[in-house]
């Protein structure tokens, strides 16, 4: 059970607050949360009756952290079990993952592929504690694509032939051809997507596609795009190449994701397209480098992180749109490092920018959904009138984001949407 007040009005006061969008801390301020909005913010706040006091004594309180590109049932276990687990028991290890998630702060998520549905309603819900989800349901994958993970011998496929377990599950849906991917697509969002994400690219987990692999021909991709803004939202894609991301933006996807091995040309087109790049802080050489089963991966993600730092230094030039995810995969000890990589950001960001970027500017990218948005309400600022999603850190993360990588020690006080997960303040 989370540590939820009945009380429906928190005062927190005392508070040095960081807004999420301004580098400079307001200091010793009030914010009063009724329900699940913030009403009101001031240097002084008096108590509403019947409502919980939290003197932050000078902690500094800001929103809570977003991650743009998470996998809600993929991050905790190896990819052979992922794979292998019944899909009842792969939710019971997600609707446990999904509280320690929120524990390290991270009170909404872009879910970037994988039936999360399961966990993003128990946790709406109240049924377990978990970040709020953006979800995007099954990837959109084609033959041979970032999404297809039957087995080695399962093509030629025959005529008929039923769909493999993680498409039957909602996990990946491989589609070929402009009818057969309008349909995958629209089935998505009938699941309930707030966007569509798509294999547009060879990926590192998967074993036949080459990384430099263009994923789909332009009328398929097309044809997704061109689904996705029937439904007034937009796509999201896994890509590396270069040419496999100029294509894409020109059918219409908004969000490329990973990027690794974008040009100039291409940062120059997405800076006047408006398009984002959700990046990911990867590394090779240190503890935190993604570890895989097989070898072709390790091979495959080496080759990926490379490029990070042009990418990153393209994206500055051009004043590209940058988000921050952490994709974690497969890895327990890994996800758990969630606030860690943000902190990792500090190598080509200041403190503010990063957290500017896990906070305001990916909730910029999350409401590109439009009337999709499961959560209408600002997010990812501390604002009166915004939705209540707040953390309290023990120390100044704008001079430390090294404090984000430990969570149980420097964070206070987690809140989402109004309700207290976490309290330590004595």
């Amino acid at each position: 059970m989370s540590m939820q007040s009945d009380k429906p009005k928190v005062l927190i006061t005392n508070a040095n607050t960081f807004d999420g969008q301004h580098e400079a801390l307001a200091e010793g301020m009030s914010v009063l949360v009724e329900r699940n909005k913030i009403v009101k913010i001031a240097e002084s706040i008096s108590a509403p009756a019947n409502a919980t006091v939290i003197d932050a004594k000078g902690k500094v309180l800001m929103p809570g952290l977003i991650d743009a590109h998470w996998h809600s049932m993929f991050n905790f276990w190896p990819i052979s079990k992922v794979l292998s687990s019944d899909f009842g028991l792969l939710s019971i290890a997600a609707s446990k993952e999904a509280r320690e998630t929120l524990l390290r702060g991270f009170t909404t998520v872009r879910d970037a592929g994988g039936n999360c549905f399961p966990i993003k309603i128990a946790a709406d819900e109240g049924l377990i504690d978990g970040p709020r989800v953006y979800p995007s349901g099954p990837y959109i994958s084609q033959t041979a694509g970032h999404g297809d993970f039957r087995g080695p011998n399962d093509v030629p496929e025959n005529p008929g032939t039923p769909l493999d377990y993680t498409q039957r599950v909602g996990h990946t849906l491989i589609a070929d051809g402009v009818p057969e991917v309008t349909k995958r697509t629209r089935e998505a969002l009938r699941m309930g997507a707030s966007q569509v994400k798509a294999m547009a690219g060879g990926g590192v987990t998967s074993l036949y596609d080459p990384l430099d692999v263009t994923e789909y021909t332009f009328d398929e991709m097309k044809a997704i795009c061109d689904v996705a803004k029937t439904w007034n939202t937009y796509v999201m894609i896994h890509a590396n190449t270069d040419e496999a991301i100029r294509q894409w933006i020109k059918a219409g996807a908004m969000s490329v994701e990973h990027g690794f091995f974008i040009e100039e040309e291409t940062a120059k087109l997405m800076s006047q397209k408006g398009v984002w790049w959700c990046m990911q802080p990867m590394s090779v050489n240190d503890e935190d480098a993604f570890k895989f089963e097989s070898p072709i991966s390790t091979a495959k993600y080496e080759q990926c992180v490379s490029g990070l730092v042009r990418a990153i230094t393209l994206a500055k030039k051009y004043n590209v749109k940058t988000a921050f995810g952490t994709d974690m995969l497969f890895d327990p000890a890994l996800a758990a490092k969630q606030g860690k990589f943000l902190a990792k950001m500090k190598k080509w960001y200041t403190s503010y920018e990063a957290l500017k970027m896990a906070t305001y500017d990916n909730a910029q990218l999350l409401k590109m959904c439009g009337p999709r948005d499961p959560y209408p309400g600002e997010l990812g600022v501390v604002k009166e009138g915004a939705l209540a999603d707040l953390i309290l850190v023990d120390g100044n993360p704008l001079e430390s984001l090294d404090l984000i990588a430990n969570p149980e020690k420097n964070l206070a006080l987690i809140m989402k949407d109004g309700k207290i997960y976490k309290n330590t303040v004595k």
